[in-house]
């Protein structure tokens, strides 16, 4: 079942440049700094930088919340949707997977243990 926005990443092939400007732009610092990825935590939610987008990636991609990647992929693909991400243990617990659905928009799931929905504001 699908819980709610969760994240939004943006392609920054240049990392350290995006992290300057988003710091800048947002008025933090990342709470997760590494040259894979760079995290900042928003009001609740997530903007996250990666410094190589995968093929098609034209922009910002959003992450929706579940409870099981694998399970709601499965469910999603079932619709009629084709899986474009498999599902993909970050590390920490955290899986992401995205589909395209049938108009070509992709639609991107996480399971991520820990996001707490009571920072949400």
């Amino acid at each position: 079942m699908i819980k709610g926005m969760r994240t939004v990443i943006y392609p920054s092939p240049d990392l350290e440049q995006g992290k300057a400007f988003y710091a800048a732009v947002l008025g933090v610092d990342p709470y997760f700094d590494e040259p894979f990825y760079v995290g900042f935590e928003v009001g609740g939610f997530e903007l996250g930088l990666v410094p190589d987008a995968s093929p098609g990636d034209a922009g910002a991609k959003a992450y929706w919340g579940v409870d099981n990647a694998e399970e709601e992929l499965a469910r999603l693909t079932a619709l009629g949707a084709v899986c474009v991400e498999p599902v993909t243990d970050v590390g920490g617990g955290i899986k992401v997977a995205a589909i395209a659905d049938p108009f070509g928009n992709c639609f991107g799931i996480i399971e991520n243990p820990m996001f707490n929905v009571a920072n949400v504001r």
